[in-house]
């Protein structure tokens, strides 16, 4: 082999080697998730604790969040709490940042991630679901960003992660609650986002496409009628690019970058992470 091949195939293993050794400097920053005992939030936490951040989790079941705890602990020894909290309610959220700075003296990174509402179409809807939906998304969201950023300017360092849904971009069937409310996510993401970035605040959302979780499953249930929700399933991959469902995993790769040293000129931005299943150009 010449002197070119050698200096070619060194190159490629020295950026395989650099790529492998990256350190997305969040080693010990301490990342509060949201709505984190299942699903997308619990590969959230687990990854920021493979990471070696300090994590808090939170859920409304004591029993889920206490083997999420656990699983978690166990799997990558990270230093961990957990918080029972109910996100529609005001005081507990106030309850929660106090527990987790009093735990670790400050707050560097937000994830705000809830459940979805109920999957209903418009003429099933209620004053009553608007109201909780609101609460559960929007209101819940708000009130985070106004516990964390204080602690976050004390530092003029933070990040903030707004879990949203491509139904913010692009609406999904029987979704009415979701796709209102998680557009209105984006504008408030927006405009945090030009608010505090002079405090080197970073603001983002992120907007998973169809993801293997109970939620979408329960979806797929409620608009399968005659067919199975397997093969409502294969409608909706039949219409990703990428031919399949994006695993909790992979929306949690994203989150744990954009919350990193390396993502340190990214803000204000909506990131789909579908497959390329958003039609859309902007």
């Amino acid at each position: 082999m010449d002197d070119y091949g050698n200096t070619f195939f060194k190159s490629i293993f020295y950026n395989i080697i650099e790529v492998l050794l990256m350190d997305l400097g969040i080693k010990n920053k301490v990342a509060l998730i949201t709505g984190s005992s299942q699903g997308i939030g619990k590969a959230i936490a687990i990854g920021f604790a493979e990471e070696g951040a300090r994590v808090v989790v939170c859920g409304r079941n004591k029993n889920t969040l206490s083997s999420t705890f656990d699983e978690i602990k166990d799997k990558t020894g990270a230093d961990i709490v957990s918080f029972q909290t109910d996100l529609t309610k005001t005081q507990d959220i106030k309850n929660l940042f106090q527990l987790a700075n009093e735990q670790f003296n400050t707050i560097d990174i937000l994830i705000n991630n809830t459940g979805g509402p109920p999957s209903l179409f418009f003429e099933q809807t209620n004053l009553s679901h608007w109201k909780t939906a609101v609460d559960q998304l929007l209101y819940s969201m708000i009130t985070c960003c106004s516990e964390a950023i204080p602690i976050m300017k004390e530092h003029n360092w933070g990040r903030i992660i707004n879990m949203t849904s491509i139904a913010a971009k692009q609406p999904i069937k029987k979704l009415i609650l979701s796709n209102t409310i998680r557009s209105g996510i984006l504008g408030f993401t927006k405009t945090l986002a030009n608010e505090i970035g002079k405090y080197g605040i970073c603001v983002n959302a992120i907007c998973p496409g169809f993801t293997l979780t109970k939620r979408v499953e329960e979806l797929a249930e409620s608009l399968s009628s005659e067919n199975t929700n397997r093969n409502v399933m294969k409608e909706w991959a039949e219409h990703i690019p990428l031919g399949r469902l994006a695993n909790p995993e992979e929306i949690a790769n994203m989150v744990v970058f954009l919350s990193s040293e390396r993502a340190s000129y990214i803000t204000g931005n909506a990131i789909q992470v579908d497959g390329g299943y958003y039609t859309g150009i902007l």
